[in-house]
């Protein structure tokens, strides 16, 4: 690791410095230039608590201690990268509210509860939440609306899903974020067309309907389909993850790119610059 603490580095906080996702930020931080790892998190009662990333982390020179406690971990930051649970994101949304961190937010599983704290949270603050960093997916999102807004209810929308068998929560974050996109290029609530899980002698498919189909297995990294199944022809667009490094990146462009907001919630597209088809 380089020696950054004399150059105009910005800092960054990882919270669950010890997941996939916190290990991967690492890495990525170490090696660019300009950011620094200034605060690392994780839950009270965690082993790596109170102990030094060198000893998780052979290629560190950094002394830095893992914490439990947000206010010490991140006093010293300019924004927080979060990939941790539900509950901890919104714990960390108040947090950040309060220090007037930015905090970007790639954590799935979200409730409509959650959502509503962290929107209020971006009142005092800037917040950049996305189901997926990645470029790809954005780009993925905006063609999923356009192509919903020009074929109609006779194509029949399923969004399936591949990842790996440690993920917990379904639909993916990506496959509602593709969902919201549809509804949009529909004009329909997400709430009344989604069908979320088939089990059984269910009824036909309702006309209009977003189906989700969520597979689990392997070391998938993330794989989304969005199929427009029409009588006699479908349309695939597909986008294919290979490498979780492109998550971390994104996480990192948006809290560079965040710095320079106003307080508000923001979302990838805000960060890349991509324009949404008109509505």
């Amino acid at each position: 690791m380089t020696n950054k603490s004399t150059r105009n580095c910005l800092k960054l906080g990882v919270v669950g410095v010890s997941g996939r996702m916190g290990q991967m930020l690492v890495a990525i931080i170490d090696a660019d230039e300009s950011v620094e790892l200034s605060g690392a998190s994780e839950f009270t009662g965690h082993e790596w608590v109170c102990t030094s990333l060198m000893r998780h982390f052979a290629q560190l020179e950094s002394n830095l201690y893992v914490c439990d406690n947000p206010a010490e971990a991140f006093a010293q930051v300019d924004a927080i990268i979060d990939f941790s649970s539900p509950a901890a994101t919104v714990q960390n949304a108040e947090f950040a509210a309060s220090a007037q961190k930015v905090h970007v937010i790639g954590t799935t599983g979200l409730s409509k509860e959650d959502l509503v704290a962290i929107r209020r949270c971006a009142e005092s603050t800037v917040i950049v939440r996305a189901g997926n960093m990645s470029l790809g997916v954005n780009l993925l999102v905006g063609l999923t609306e356009t192509v919903a807004r020009a074929l109609g209810p006779e194509f029949d929308i399923e969004i399936v899903e591949h990842h790996h068998r440690h993920k917990v929560d379904a639909p993916s974050g990506t496959a509602l974020m593709l969902g919201d996109a549809a509804a949009r290029g529909r004009r329909v609530e997400p709430d009344d067309t989604f069908d979320r899980g088939r089990d059984g002698m269910t009824a036909p498919r309702k006309s209009g309907a977003i189906g989700f189909s969520a597979i689990r297995g392997g070391d998938v990294v993330g794989e989304h389909d969005v199929i427009f199944a029409g009588r006699g022809e479908r349309l695939m667009l597909r986008h294919i993850a290979s490498d979780r490094s492109i998550f971390a990146r994104g996480a990192i462009e948006a809290a560079r790119w965040g710095v320079s907001q106003s307080c508000g919630e923001y979302d990838m597209n805000d960060v890349l610059g991509i324009n949404q088809p008109p509505r």
